[in-house]
C-alpha cells in the first residue's frame, strides 16, 4: 500500500522577530516545506500538507483529523516561541505516529544552550566556557575577554549581530541588556577565535557523520568572524557576502576524526534521533570545542545540510527518502 507522509510545519505569523527585523528565518521555511514535498512526491508516496498556527490548543484540533503513515516534522514552533518547537513530537509520541527528525525531549534540551553545554562538560567533551548574566548580575561577570553574547534559548543566529562579540565591561554590559531586553537572559560565551566547522550526523550506522564544512571568513578586520543573522539571511550586508562555505572543509585525518567523535558523541549523548547538526570551533592552540548541538536543522535545498548530503555523494531526494526510512525504523 501507498505509504502516506504528512509534512506538518509552522506557518509565518507575525512575531518578535518582525520588531527586529529578523522574520526572515521563519519565511524560510516555506522553501523547505516545498523542497521535501517535492522530493517525497519523486519518491513515489502520497504527501499531505498541514501546516500549524497558534494558539497550541488550535493546532491540537487540527492535528485530530491527522491522517497519516508518517509525519515529515518540520514545524519549527510558533515564531517567537521556541519553546514550542517541541510540542508537535510529545503529541505524536503520545499518539504512536511515527516521525522524522528529533524527539521532544531532545529539542527541549538543546534549546536550553547552557542546561546543554553543562551536560557535555560534565560527560568530558569540550565546549567553551559560559555563564547565563541578566543586566543586575553583570557584577557576577567572571569569564574574562573576549566573549560572545547571545540568547540562551533561539537558534537560526536570532540575536547575533556584528556587536555581539566583546572586549570590555562597557561593550559586555550593552549587549547583555540588548539581548535581554529581547530574551530574558543573555548567554555570555568565551570566544574561540579559531577555525569554524559544522557536521550533520545522521541516525543509521551508530551515527553516520556527512562531510565536514567549514565556515570561511573574508570580512573586514572590525568584524568579528562569526554566524550572524545578517551572514545567514541578509544578502546585502558585508556579513553575507563575506561569509562563504567550504565543504568537505580541508582537515588532517587527526582533525576530522576528532571532530566526528566529538559530534557522533554530542549526538547521542544528548538524546538525538533521525539527524542533526553539530557546530564546532577550535581555539587558539587549535584544540576542538562544541559551540552546539542543533537537532531538525534546516534541510532547505540551500542550506548547510543539503550541502553536505551533495559532498557524501546521495541526492536530495534520497536524503529525504532516508529520513522517512529512519523515521519508520526508529519509531
Amino acid at each position: 500500500m501507498e505509504r502516506r507522509v504528512t509534512i506538518i510545519y509552522s506557518e509565518p505569523v507575525t512575531s518578535r522577530y518582525d520588531e527586529v527585523g529578523e522574520a526572515e528565518a521563519e519565511k524560510s521555511i516555506l522553501d523547505a516545506v516545498t523542497a521535501v514535498c517535492q522530493a517525497l512526491d519523486a519518491c513515489g508516496l502520497k504527501v499531505g500538507l498541514l501546516p500549524l498556527a497558534p494558539p497550541w490548543e488550535k493546532a491540537v484540533q487540527t492535528l485530530g483529523h491527522l491522517d497519516s503513515d508518517v509525519v515529515f516534522n518540520l514545524f519549527e514552533g510558533f515564531p517567537g516561541e521556541p519553546e514550542t518547537e517541541a510540542l508537535l513530537p510529545e503529541y505524536l509520541e503520545g499518539i504512536g505516529l511515527p516521525f522524522t527528525g528529533c524527539p521532544a525531549k531532545a529539542l527541549k534540551l538543546c534549546l536550553d544552550k547552557a542546561k546543554t553545554k553543562a551536560i557535555l562538560k560534565a560527560s568530558g567533551i569540550p565546549t567553551p566556557d559560559y555563564q547565563i548574566i541578566s543586566p543586575q548580575a553583570l557584577h557576577s561577570f567572571e569569564l574574562g575577554y573576549p566573549c560572545i553574547v547571545k540568547p540562551p534559548a533561539e537558534d537560526a543566529s536570532h540575536g547575533i549581530t556584528e556587536t555581539s562579540v566583546v572586549n570590555d565591561f562597557k561593550s559586555l554590559e550593552r549587549e547583555v541588556v540588548r539581548i535581554s531586553a529581547i530574551y530574558g537572559r543573555a548567554l555570555v560565551e568565551k570566544f574561540l577565535g579559531g577555525r569554524e566547522f559544522n557536521v550533520t550526523v545522521l541516525d543509521e550506522d551508530g551515527g553516520l557523520v556527512l562531510p565536514v564544512s567549514e565556515i570561511g571568513y573574508s570580512l573586514p578586520p572590525y568584524l568579528p568572524k562569526i554566524l550572524t543573522f545578517a551572514a545567514k539571511w541578509d544578502k546585502e550586508t558585508e556579513y553575507y557576502k563575506g561569509t562563504g562555505v567550504i565543504c568537505p572543509a580541508k582537515l588532517t585525518p587527526e582533525e576530522e576524526k576528532e571532530i566526528h567523535i566529538l559530534s557522533v558523541s554530542a549526538f547521542k549523548l544528548l538524546g538525538l534521533r533521525g539527524y542533526g547538526r553539530v557546530d564546532l570551533r577550535m581555539d587558539g592552540e587549535g584544540r576542538i570545542h562544541v559551540l552546539e548541538v542543533n537537532p531538525n536543522p534546516d534541510i532547505s535545498p540551500d542550506a548547510g545540510v543539503a550541502r553536505q548530503v551533495k559532498a557524501y555523494g546521495i541526492s536530495y531526494n534520497e536524503f529525504i527518502e532516508k529520513l522517512v526510512r529512519l523515521a519508520l525504523e526508529k519509531g
